[in-house]
């Protein structure tokens, strides 16, 4: 069994951030050598997700608004501000939108569905964060 873990530097400009990882993906479960196996994609920090669904623009922002609408940005609405921090929200988008993926790795390649993309979700960006990437197989 193989095993290959590389961790993808994030760095948002925007508080609310959707960036596509499929292409880095790929990448790294081709530089692996694995053909049959899984590759498990993390968002390694807490105000952050890594989702499958498709890349369109209307799409994001259907999901941005529906997060907002959800959890909106409100410095006096929840209680973890009282910790001196400012993204109460971010931690509730996160817990919608989830922690992490895993993708099934056939002869060699993401095995997906039609239009399935792997995304990293940012709640609370405009510093550096990683995500880990996971490869094992055969």
């Amino acid at each position: 069994m193989k095993s290959h873990t590389e961790y993808l530097k994030i760095h948002t400009q925007k508080r609310r951030e959707y960036l596509n990882l499929t292409p880095r993906v790929s990448a790294i479960v081709e530089k692996s050598g694995v053909k049959e196996g899984l590759v498990l994609v993390n968002a390694m920090h807490i105000t952050a997700s890594v989702y499958i669904n498709d890349d369109e623009p209307g799409l994001l922002e259907d999901f941005d608004e529906f997060l907002e609408k959800t959890a909106p940005y409100d410095l006096k609405k929840y209680r973890h501000h009282r910790t001196g921090e400012d993204n109460g929200d971010a931690h509730l988008k996160r817990q919608l939108f989830g922690r992490e993926v895993v993708v099934a790795i056939t002869q060699g390649r993401l095995d997906f569905g039609p239009w399935e993309q792997i995304f990293y979700a940012e709640f609370d960006g405009r510093r550096d964060k990683r995500v880990l990437v996971k490869v094992i197989g055969e």
